[in-house]
């Protein structure tokens, strides 16, 4: 089993309502590819981090296998939403991969 956590930051133009609303759409995106790619197993995204947090929100997902994951990077399915969803509203990204 692989576990893919990754930690965005939102660009600094987004107001609150605009900010809320780009979390809801990741969110969605991302989670409504559930059943839909071989290999994924898991997948949440958590939009509400605590004062805390030096991040707007986190991708948490759970893959089969390595090749899973690979597998999944270059989905259409997958690609379609990061490139329509998430890449034109980050800022930042942080990526942690592991075997668990």
């Amino acid at each position: 089993m692989v576990k893919h956590i990754i930690l965005w930051t939102l660009k600094d133009e987004y107001s609150g309502v605009q900010i809320a609303e780009i979390k809801k759409n990741i969110k969605a995106g991302l989670e409504g590819l559930m059943g839909q790619i071989p290999g994924l197993t898991d997948i949440k995204v958590n939009i509400d981090p605590l004062d805390s947090s030096n991040a707007d929100l986190m991708l948490d997902s759970t893959f089969e296998s390595y090749d899973a994951l690979k597998a999944y990077s270059e989905n259409p399915l997958h690609v379609e939403v990061a490139n329509t969803k998430v890449r034109p509203f980050t800022a930042e990204r942080k990526c942690f991969d592991f075997e668990a």
